[in-house]
């Protein structure tokens, strides 16, 4: 198979932007955890993270990923973009492993593999998406029933976690923040995507920014990532980062999958073959998944106040019995 241009550029862009992606993860949460000595913390709705040059270092480095992985859209189809997202989880990894000291199990780093696996495995075998030529032919395709329902199901959902979860349970449950991000990740990808055609078809002469429904994306776009920053960072802030950055991984590349195929109708072409295999990816996704979240203090010791509390639990009734 002969590999184009276009390809190997968006595959070197993509794979730049997991690089910077990854190391932002740990970067941030340096900068997340000095801001916390010294002021409110991020999951406790405080801001004192924005005065921390860490934090902004690790915000420019994710930044910048973004940018390559904008670039790699307008090149390279989605398909093959996506699955390249998984090196940020390893250089995510490594890094919390060598940085912040968090240890990651081995049934964790099994875990985190079978993620992977699983997530490629769906990419791979998920169908190639159409050529698009126009900014009115991705219009035409974003307003169909089927995109609206999706669309409208994902900004309700996140608007309950937001204004009815978050406060109760967002600091004991790390799928609360997740969720936020990965729905609104998988609009975003939609948008993404969109803007970076029309950026590419306005340099190669045709002008795609007279349509208002150009600048309707980019509007899209800038709403979910300020949303998915904001939630990220309590993500961060709350929980182990090589937990974090698999998980987030993993639900954002299966709804950005939905979205996708919701919106390009890809489903009609697959095979028996192709849709039992995306299962099965889906099946040690949820493998994966499981398995980071019961071994994710495995690796590490628990706090003081855990210890002080289970040895308060151990000599309470000892004393209890030899008052008697």
């Amino acid at each position: 198979m002969v590999v184009s241009l276009d390809n190997v550029r968006g595959l070197t862009l993509a794979m730049s932007s997991s690089a910077f992606i990854g190391s932002s993860f740990v970067i941030k949460k340096v900068g997340l955890k000095k801001a916390g000595d010294n002021g409110r913390r991020a999951a406790s709705g405080g801001f004192s993270y924005l005065y921390e040059p860490l934090w902004w270092l690790g915000m420019i480095t994710m930044i910048l990923g973004e940018v390559a992985n904008f670039a790699a859209y307008a090149f390279a189809p989605a398909v093959l973009v996506t699955p390249l997202g998984a090196l940020s989880i390893i250089f995510s990894a490594v890094l919390a492993h060598f940085i912040l000291k968090e240890n990651l199990h081995m049934f964790g780093i099994v875990g985190c593999i079978l993620c992977v696996v699983g997530s490629v495995g769906i990419v791979l075998h998920a169908p190639k998406e159409r050529k698009i030529d126009s900014m009115k032919e991705i219009w035409h395709l974003a307003t169909q029933p089927g995109f609206i329902v999706y669309s409208c199901v994902a900004v309700a959902c996140v608007l309950f976690l937001i204004f009815r979860v978050v406060e109760r349970s967002g600091h004991r449950l790390m799928l609360v923040y997740i969720a936020i991000c990965s729905l609104m990740g998988s609009l975003t990808v939609i948008s993404v995507k969109a803007v970076a055609i029309a950026l590419k078809l306005s340099f190669s002469g045709s002008n795609q920014f007279i349509y208002v429904q150009t600048w309707f994306f980019i509007v899209v776009v800038t709403i979910c990532c300020l949303v998915q920053l904001n939630y990220l960072n309590k993500a961060l802030d709350s929980f182990n980062t090589a937990v974090v950055s698999p998980v987030y991984y993993v639900m954002f590349t299966i709804l950005t999958i939905v979205a996708n195929m919701i919106m390009y109708k890809d489903w009609a072409s697959q095979t028996a073959t192709q849709i039992a295999t995306q299962l099965c990816g889906f099946v040690t996704i949820v493998a994966g998944t499981f398995l980071l979240h019961k071994t994710r203090d495995m690796g590490n010791p628990p706090p003081p106040d855990q210890i002080c509390l289970e040895e308060a639990r151990e000599c309470g009734p000892r004393s209890t019995n030899s008052s008697s």
